[in-house]
């Protein structure tokens, strides 16, 4: 493959849920001549000005994501994207509102769907531009959930079984109402913590009797969750309760109830698949780790204590419906005494089967990250560096960049919580030897990847090319 490919530029915003498959995806474009950049979305953005010319992988197409989109066609980068939140979504009305933009698809050349779904549902989308591409290829997160990938983590599922024992996992997935910094849940808290004010980053594009709603239906869920927590201690005395909060949430909550246990732990290490391949059983309400538990054969249950049928089949329905289903602690209870007595495995049955097929392609075959790439290279890429942009746009962008990347490093030295202590619980450091490794793991399991290398590029940022 000629040097003059494009740069396959890709963001990590939450490093625990998407650096194993994001590294996947960066190794299979390597092996066929891609270079690729591949870091944390916030360092990817203050040196996008200096990046070579190349195409830029984005997870959202949210209005959020405007000026930065802006910035990065004028700086001669193309964009192609993929929706991460794609598997559970709200009703089509506030997802169009919520995950899309006008402005921003237009800026996008082409979409990865993770099924026929994902597809279905960008269709609909009324602003969808008419010649916008849509490729059903699944989504490299899809892949390291496949049988033969498991083995990936088994060093680290056998650690963990022998630092815990048996453990239930429980998944949290409160950010809306219990966010790591108040600006990115629903609604931004009033000085005295309790009233809601303006809208939160959660809350964007939503309408007020949505976003009102998710709030108290979340808010009720969350007590819920403190509640049980304790009980299932309580409840099941030969086993730890290990607590996996979101990547987002603020973790204090649930210190507070682990420090008043003697089996609650509170962890958020590492991809969250080793950990439902150790645990006996998965408890969550509407989160995706639903969906990764059924797809890795784990039993689960969604923990309805506080059902609404709007929020919690129109909106979190995928994860649940993959899942047992207990509406009060004596059913919970029940459920999880049938799984750890081994009565009960992964929820089955044919209806299941047909719902994870149509949201999640890529099952089986050729990978989710070879049918990204074979789009890539169909389309170009792997040949040649989008056009130079003309000088005036490019000084443009430029000077658009410096400026965004000036105001984001101020945001993120702010006193208090800020961005900075954000971003490094989201993207902690990691070093050129962890990336190795990982990619020695990939390449031990897949029998490839032997000519791969990595070097850091600069701070949170490396190069993998092959």
């Amino acid at each position: 493959m000629p040097n003059s490919a494009s740069t396959l530029i890709i963001p990590v915003e939450n490093q625990v849920r998407e650096l194993d498959a994001k590294l996947l995806l960066s190794c299979v474009a390597a092996e066929r001549g891609f270079p690729v950049i591949l870091g944390s979305r916030a360092f990817v953005h203050f040196e996008v000005a200096s990046l070579p010319r190349g195409v830029y992988l984005a997870k959202s197409m949210r209005s959020l994501s405007n000026s930065m989109f802006r910035i990065l066609r004028l700086l001669g980068h193309e964009i192609v994207a993929w929706e991460e939140e794609a598997l559970v979504h709200p009703p089509p009305d506030t997802y169009f509102t919520v995950r899309l933009s006008p402005t921003t698809i237009r800026n996008v050349s082409h979409i990865f769907a993770w099924g026929q779904e994902n597809a279905d549902l960008l269709h609909q989308y009324p602003q969808l531009p008419s010649n916008m591409p849509i490729h059903i290829t699944g989504n490299p997160r899809g892949d390291i959930l496949r049988p033969e990938m498991r083995p990936y983590f088994d060093a680290e599922v056998e650690r963990l079984r022998n630092l815990y024992g048996n453990f239930i996992l429980i998944n949290t997935n409160f950010t809306e109402v219990n966010p790591f910094i108040p600006n990115v849940g629903l609604f931004v808290p009033s000085k005295n913590g309790q009233k809601k004010s303006g809208r939160g980053q959660a809350g964007i594009g939503m309408s007020r009797e949505f976003a009102d709603g998710l709030w108290d239906h979340k808010q009720a869920i969350l007590e819920d969750f403190k509640q049980l927590i304790p009980a299932l201690e309580q409840a099941f005395p030969d086993l730890t309760i290990v607590v996996r909060p979101h990547p987002s949430e603020n973790f204090k909550v649930y210190n507070e109830i682990a420090a008043k246990c003697r089996r609650v732990k509170v962890i958020n290490e590492g991809n969250v698949i080793p950990w439902l391949l150790a645990a006996k059983t998965m408890v969550h309400n509407g989160c995706t780790t639903g969906l990764e538990a059924y797809a890795l054969g784990v039993p689960a249950i969604s923990y309805l204590a506080t059902f609404n049928e709007y929020y919690d089949y129109e909106f979190q329905g995928l994860p649940t419906r993959l899942s047992y289903q207990s509406f009060n602690f004596e059913e919970l209870q029940h459920t999880l005494t049938g799984i750890l007595e081994g009565k009960l495995g992964v929820a089955g049955g044919e209806e299941r089967k047909a719902l994870i097929d149509y949201y999640l392609a890529a099952q089986n075959g050729r990978l989710a990250c070879e049918r990204i790439v074979d789009i890539l290279e169909d389309n170009g890429y792997g040949r040649k560096q989008p056009p130079s942009p003309p000088l005036g746009k490019f000084v443009q962008g430029w000077a658009l960049a410096k400026l965004k990347a000036s105001v984001t490093n101020l945001n993120m030295r702010r006193p208090g919580p800020n961005r900075l202590s954000y971003h490094d619980h989201r993207f902690p450091e990691i070093q050129v030897a962890e990336i190795e490794q990982r990619i020695a793991r990939f390449g031990h399991l897949l029998n490839r990847f032997g000519n791969i290398r990595v070097k850091q590029h600069s701070r949170h940022l490396f190069r993998i090319q092959g």
